[in-house]
């Protein structure tokens, strides 16, 4: 495997970038293709991909998705190694009830040229004009959630500022009337695991309000007659402990924009919007 070398380290670069896929269950059982997937050399560089005028049997379409990830050495002093990851819908509908003009995920990272914990930034995440059954949906976004890189090479996951983030989150579904017994078992599980295992999972999405038809769980959204709308979903997992520091050494991102559970007259599951960011840096 080809690496980058600066100084007396190597990066191996890993990143992808896809706008949809997905599989349907019902009425017609069938796969998904990947579309717009771009994967990133480990040795950086840019890839693009681009479909246009998309459409999966009259119940999914949009007008165009690009998808481009990036991955290069630093030429500023004091800089290591940065990898892009962007996916961009343009105009979404799913069976007339979900419709965006536009869906942006974006994930940044730098690793270090010293330690292995990066910096992770999501600026440039956004939905333009998401609606459900025509009703505007209104977002509290929260991209500073994971917050600024930890002291000394400390963990994201063990950080006690972002738990609490997290953790506030969770609390604020579980506090909700009437929760659904799947989410409340989903997130009474996810809040007992919050910081005692290497994956975190949570949304730059803190709350969604709107007078759409459905109920609304933080991120969350069930509609009558379509499904469930997870929104911003994000996942951070970090592994691979140095045998002497205990530093986690390797760190994936996982941002999905829509990952719709769809669950009447038509059964699936369909991510929208999906990325990763997951590079390794040696020794």
């Amino acid at each position: 495997m080809s690496e980058i070398t600066k100084t007396d380290r190597t990066h191996t670069f890993n990143a992808l970038a896809k706008v949809i896929e997905g599989t349907l269950h019902m009425p017609l059982a069938q796969t998904i293709p990947t579309q717009a997937h771009a994967a990133l050399d480990d040795t950086g560089g840019y890839r693009v991909q681009h479909t246009t005028d998309y459409r999966l049997e009259g119940l999914i379409s949009l007008s165009a998705g690009h998808s481009q990830v990036s991955g290069s050495v630093g030429s500023k002093p004091g800089h290591g190694w940065s990898t892009l990851v962007t996916t961009v819908i343009e105009d979404l509908n799913v069976m007339q009830v979900v419709i965006a003009d536009r869906v942006v995920g974006q994930i940044i990272t730098e690793h270090p040229l010293v330690g292995y914990v990066p910096t992770i930034s999501f600026l440039g995440t956004w939905f333009e004009s998401l609606r459900i059954a025509g009703h505007p949906v209104h977002l509290d976004l929260d991209l500073d959630l994971i917050g600024p890189k930890p002291a000394n090479d400390g963990s994201y996951i063990r950080n006690p500022e972002f738990l609490s983030r997290v953790s506030n989150q969770y609390s604020r579904i579980l506090g909700i009337e009437d929760l659904p017994e799947d989410l409340r078992e989903k997130y009474n599980q996810l809040a007992a695991n919050l910081g005692k295992t290497d994956t975190v999972e949570c949304s730059l999405v803190n709350s969604a309000s709107g007078t759409y038809p459905g109920r609304t769980y933080g991120n969350i959204i069930r509609i009558p007659e379509f499904g469930t709308v997870n929104l911003g979903k994000l996942i951070i997992t970090q592994e691979d402990p140095d045998p002497v520091t205990g530093v986690l050494k390797k760190t994936t991102v996982t941002i999905t924009m829509i990952d719709l559970k769809l669950g009447c007259a038509i059964e699936g599951d369909v991510p929208i919007g999906g990325g990763s960011s997951n590079g390794t840096t040696m020794p």
